[in-house]
């Protein structure tokens, strides 16, 4: 296989993921059938010398089969530079090692390879407030340090949902109505009294019934189904971490408009994959850094979620001219 075509994951442990359920492996298993042979990383594995990004790799072998999905090979300290591409699928938190790992990363796309997604777009987009960039997608959202603003935008709404900006999987999410007795103390929790931003929407009661829909973004063009991941009974959250069953519909017209708002400029921007988190119509979340659901729409809907994506990849990788002066100088025998 030519050393050309390598493609980096920079993942949690590979053997602790949900074998029927991840992502990542759905595209990893895509990017080995297009021919990539792929080198695999945690965060503890990229580093920083003199300004130039270096990862310690592992050659990675994966398995359609949930006995044993994968096999990995010896560490090796190389550049990140020779690699073609690296997807950045590490799950939140999104917290400041994040961070510190996309800077390493962004200093490997400066040398020519190919970070899906973006570097500079994982900062930028924390999933709750780039939103704001697109409110006419958008219900009614706060986001405050000011718990006088909050009570007042609860008061003006009647229903809300609180959260933090920084949370993952439906954690300390909370509904309030006008007049509730712990929305004060609500307010204290999100804010810290005060010192620590949070977001306020509309409450959107199709959630009961339509569920919290997650549609695929792949270079900016919509999947065509959507995962609508419906609230237990016992829970007002739309989150399958939390206990809400996942099951897929086609995109509806509302979808596509949504889609069209949003995916162009997100792909313009390198984010590859994205997922939009849509409630009622309404765009509540923006997901880019490791955005699931490939594995439940390609065993319902007979998708194939992540061949789209390395598509995508291979397209523009092609494109690049890193990808031109390598091939060329493989051709000379360099």
């Amino acid at each position: 296989m030519s050393p050309l075509k390598r493609l980096g994951v920079v993942m949690d442990p590979i053997g602790a993921i949900h074998y029927a359920k991840d992502s990542t492996l759905a595209m990893l298993l895509a990017a080995q059938a297009s021919g990539f042979a792929l080198a695999y990383l945690e965060l503890r594995d990229l580093l920083l010398r003199d300004g130039v990004a270096f990862g310690r790799t592992r050659a990675l072998t994966v398995r359609p089969d949930p006995a044993g999905w994968f096999t990995l090979g010896e560490p090796a300290i190389e550049p990140l530079a020779a690699l073609e591409g690296i997807l950045m699928r590490k799950d939140p938190p999104f917290d400041t090692e994040y961070i510190y790992s996309t800077y390493i990363l962004e200093r490997a796309e400066s040398a020519g390879v190919l970070i899906v997604n973006r570097p500079q777009g994982l900062r930028d987009m924390n999933e709750k407030v780039y939103t704001a960039w697109f409110p006419q997608c958008c219900a009614p959202t706060l986001i405050t340090r000011d718990m006088g603003e909050m009570a007042a935008f609860l008061r003006e709404q009647r229903r809300i949902v609180c959260k933090p900006l920084d949370g993952m999987g439906g954690r300390s999410i909370f509904v309030l109505g006008e007049g509730d007795p712990n929305a004060r103390v609500v307010f204290e929790t999100l804010t810290d009294h005060g010192q620590r931003f949070a977001l306020v929407q509309r409450y959107i009661p199709d959630i009961v019934e339509s569920g919290d829909a997650r549609v695929l973004l792949v270079d900016g063009e919509p999947v065509p189904y959507a995962l609508a991941r419906i609230p237990s009974a016992q829970d007002h959250r739309g989150n399958l971490a939390a206990g809400a069953t996942g099951v897929p519909r086609p995109l509806n017209d509302r979808d596509r408009w949504l889609s069209r708002e949003i995916g162009p400029a997100l792909a313009a921007k390198g984010m590859l994959f994205v997922g939009l988190d849509v409630i009622g119509g309404f765009v509540t979340e923006i997901n880019v850094t490791s955005p699931t659901g490939i594995r439940e729409l390609d065993k319902q809907c007979g998708t194939r979620i992540g061949e789209l994506l390395i598509a995508a990849v291979e397209r523009h990788l092609a494109a690049r001219p890193r990808r031109a002066s390598l091939a060329a100088a493989a051709a000379a025998g360099g």
